[in-house]
């Protein structure tokens, strides 16, 4: 009922149309915590480093123009978009979509980022050419490319201190060699195998040198999605492997609509599933603050938004830097406290995402679905306006300068004003969900008349109604947690009237990327033809904050898992929960930095070292407070401070304690709670 009743409430807003929303996703939460992810929108292989006091990350934009996006950070929780490793990168044809060739996935992914004696370096590879060398003094630009001589999968690249620079890389199998000083080419001799496909490491790997020994991270997926470890006391080795520092932590993300077999109609879409163990953390690395703690990155998978980013503390346990908190190693917190980095600032965005076009240049969110022809496009040629010129393709796919930019969630509805007067016969120009299967809403222009047109790739279907206008909004309204998405149009900008039957947005690998937005024009009928004319795009997003549902404070409510009967209700001294009882009325006592009390009668809900819950008299210390948090579908957690565990009940016996290590896809982890005022 949750993803009808949502799906419902989207449709409602489609109808009643929304106001302009500047709020867009942060991850901090303006008390000192910050809510994963760090952003809400697709972020591949991401590398992140420290220059003194600042940090930096990047990652993989695939076939996208400009690429490898430049974040700065002083924080490691609220980032600004710094530009961009470069602006266009042109091989072939295929980067440019021309001869019926492209490069849809396979554009430049895995980047390694790394800082040495005063120069900033990614290092990233291009399927089908080599990998890619970027060198800057300054993060902002300008940057250089240099074409290293072969190409290396997914790659890590460590300046050791005795002068040497070691690359790792490999699937399963993971080979280590030096780069010459050029860093263009491995130097002869110096490769070898240094873990065997057999120890159960894998790819994305990522090296360090931490207090004089070498580690290197990776992901693979073995019955379930993890984060291995290896570790030596030369570069070498030999090395020893940990099968997981990161291991089951998705936040309660379930697998949802999944494309597979082939990349054009008919096309087949596994639903979705609960399967454990997937759509979880798995690939990135670790960063040291100035005060020498050390922070985790990485990503997981969220269906057809693309792959998040995550962010989290490092507990290290026997020379082993594990992600999550003493007692729950692995396991990493949705909701915790900022890094403690000697900065404190206010949350703010890394990017807006709206554009009035009314600027010089684009806004920094924007690329272009591959290489585009910049000769038929303009910001100049009416003011305030995107103006895209038609240029002949056989489908959106094939449409040269479409602009895109990543989809944003938990939900988010993209709008575009589009004018219509310099359209011309076979001419089609709108908005797009560039996915696949692809779906647009448009105008068409054809035998000299108007319409609006629905396109729906899966199954090649078309919904058309006659347009005699010049200005028209088209809408999407998106929902990433029940995967559900529907266009809708509007003459006026205020009333919008739904086109289409609501669809099912899939992960997919095609272009091994989310859910893009994109704004497109081509001509169908396979020549050069007019112009569309874009005036505005803005997205507004209904769930921009850390939680969907503010915290009760001050009130007095009861807790039920979440899915059953069971409460936690007041047993003499004890908490049990009894199926059918009455679940007892606890006052949310505030704990500053989003952490509550349960306060019941003269006590506090209490956890001890074990995990085990009862009622303390008196004030609340540690062993009484809870970090209070929700799952990525906004279904309320606490985690005992006193464990680092999860509030949990247990359905056979009704007993009460802190000892789930965290949700589940399956919702098996009995640590969601339904949470109601008391009368």
């Amino acid at each position: 009922m949750a993803r009808i009743s949502r799906l419902w409430m989207a449709m409602l807003l489609c109808l009643a149309g929304l106001p302009a929303a500047a709020q867009t996703w942060t991850a901090d939460n303006g008390d000192g915590t910050f809510t994963n992810p760090l952003f809400y929108d697709e972020f591949s292989d991401p590398d992140m480093i420290r220059v003194g006091d600042d940090y930096y990350l990047t990652g993989t934009t695939m076939h996208t123009m400009p690429g490898l996006p430049i974040l700065h950070s002083r924080d490691l929780v609220n980032w600004e978009l710094l530009g961009y490793a470069f602006d266009r990168m042109d091989l072939g044809p295929d980067m440019r979509l021309e001869g019926g060739k492209e490069m849809y996935g396979q554009g430049i992914w895995a980047p390694s980022f790394r800082y040495h004696d005063g120069t900033f370096y990614i290092f990233s590879n291009v399927n089908g050419h080599t990998t890619q060398v970027f060198r800057a003094t300054n993060p902002a630009g300008p940057w250089t490319r240099t074409p290293m001589k072969r190409s290396l999968h997914d790659l890590g690249v460590l300046f050791d201190d005795d002068g040497k620079v070691y690359v790792v890389w490999g699937y399963r199998e993971v080979r280590m060699a030096q780069l010459n000083q050029a860093l263009d080419d491995l130097v002869p001799g110096s490769e070898r195998v240094i873990i065997r496909a057999d120890q159960g490491m894998g790819e994305g790997a990522h090296l360090y040198k931490i207090d004089g020994r070498y580690f290197i991270t990776s992901a693979w997926y073995s019955g379930r999605m993890r984060m291995p470890m290896a570790r030596a006391d030369k570069p070498y080795g030999p090395y020893e492997v940990n099968h997981a520092v990161s291991l089951d932590e998705g936040w309660g993300s379930e697998v949802g609509y999944r494309h597979r077999g082939a990349a054009k109609p008919p096309f087949d879409i596994a639903p979705p599933t609960t399967t454990p163990g997937r759509n979880v953390l798995h690939q990135g690395g670790f960063v040291q603050t100035a005060q020498g703690a050390y922070w985790g990155f990485s990503m997981t998978d969220f269906n057809s938004l693309g792959r998040l980013i995550g962010l989290s503390p490092v507990t290290w346990q026997d020379g082993w830097p594990y992600f999550g908190l003493p007692g729950n190693l692995g396991r990493t917190p949705r909701t915790w406290l900022k890094p403690a980095t000697g900065v404190v600032q206010k949350p703010f965005a890394p990017y807006v995402r709206d554009d009035a076009f009314s600027g010089p240049a684009l806004g920094r969110v924007w690329q272009w679905n591959h290489v585009p022809d910049d000769a038929r496009w303009s910001l100049k040629e009416r003011r305030g306006f995107l103006r895209l010129h038609t240029l002949p393709a056989v489908d959106f796919m094939a449409a040269r300068n479409s602009l895109t930019q990543r989809a944003i969630g938990p939900r988010s509805v993209p709008t575009a004003v589009l004018e219509t007067g310099g359209l011309r016969d076979g001419d089609v120009a709108g908005l797009a969900l560039l996915g696949l299967p692809y779906r647009t809403l448009g105008v068409k222009r054809d035998g000299g008349g108007l319409a609006i047109e629905f396109h729906d790739q899966l199954g090649d279907k078309s919904v058309r109604v006659p347009f005699t206008g010049r200005r028209i909004w088209l809408r999407a309204d998106a929902d990433y947690l029940t995967e559900q998405a529907r266009f809708a149009y509007s003459l006026d900008g205020r009333k919008f009237t739904p086109i289409g039957e609501p669809f099912a947005m899939a992960f997919q690998l095609k272009t091994f990327q989310g859910i893009r937005y994109a704004l497109f024009a081509f001509n169908a009928a396979g020549r050069a033809g007019g112009y569309a004319d874009f005036d505005s795009f803005e997205v507004a997003e209904p769930n921009p904050k850390g939680l969907m549902h503010p915290i009760p404070l001050g009130r007095t409510v009861t807790l039920t898992l979440l899915g059953t009967k069971l409460g936690l209700a007041e047993y003499e001294t004890s908490i049990l929960a009894q199926e059918g009882g009455e679940p007892a009325r606890f006052r949310i006592v505030d704990r500053g930095a989003g952490r509550v009390a349960l306060a019941l009668g003269g006590g506090h809900l209490s956890i001890n070292a074990t995990g085990d819950a009862w009622v303390k008299p008196g004030e609340a210390g540690v062993g009484e407070t809870f970090q209070w948090m929700e799952t990525i579908y906004g279904e309320p957690m606490l985690m005992s401070l006193a464990t680092n565990r999860y509030l949990t009940v247990d359905p056979a016996s009704g007993q009460v304690s802190a000892t789930s290590p965290g949700a589940r896809s399956d919702r098996a982890d009995h640590a969601r709670f339904v949470v109601a005022e008391a009368p």
